[in-house]
């Protein structure tokens, strides 16, 4: 089959269409769940955006876990962890196709059990994170991106990437719905 599209997860069946989780009015209080892929400068670059929305937007605090690998897909125990424990996620940082694709996988399953996600992605694999997306019964779902590749950067220009992100993650995690024909 020419240009057939497989899914890296692992999942074969066909997704239901998905529909984005209940958006909080704001960050205040709010525990911040943090997954990070294993790729380099991952956790720094989510550490970065948790210190910056307790900072500046109230946040009660962040959670940190570690995928075991990133192209899979989120565990189920990491999952219903970040379902019952916080209020919204950030995953990432897809800076590879694989990880794209399995960073956007996890957010569209974060919010299909009920916590709004925000992905962040490398600019270079918008292909994938998209096919992803479709693939997950969400297209039109909205990631972020940062210019490629983050893996090289330095202490202060992952500090000048999450301030430049900021407010598009707090726009995703608050805002209205990103999926196409989602509520």
């Amino acid at each position: 089959m020419p240009n057939a599209i497989l899914d890296p997860t692992g999942r074969t069946s066909h997704r239901a269409p998905a529909v984005l989780a209940k958006r909080p009015a704001d960050l205040s209080g709010a525990v911040i769940g943090l997954l990070e892929n294993t790729k380099k400068n991952a956790v720094e670059f989510l550490g970065e955006l948790g210190r910056l929305l307790v900072e500046r937007h109230n946040a009660a605090g962040t959670v940190l876990r570690t995928k075991t690998n990133f192209a899979l897909p989120v565990s189920d125990e990491l999952r219903d962890e970040f379902a019952r424990d916080c209020a919204v996620v950030i995953t990432g940082v897809g800076d590879c196709g694989s990880c794209s694709a399995s960073a956007v996988a996890d957010g569209v399953t974060f919010e299909r059990a009920g916590v709004p996600a925000v992905v962040i992605c490398s600019d270079a694999f918008r292909t994938t994170a998209d096919a992803m997306a479709q693939r997950q019964g969400a297209a039109g779902y909205r990631y972020l991106t940062t210019p490629h590749p983050v893996a090289p950067l330095a202490p202060d220009q992952i500090r000048q990437r999450a301030e430049q992100l900021l407010p598009q993650v707090v726009e995703i995690l608050i805002g209205q719905s990103t999926v196409e024909g989602s509520a």
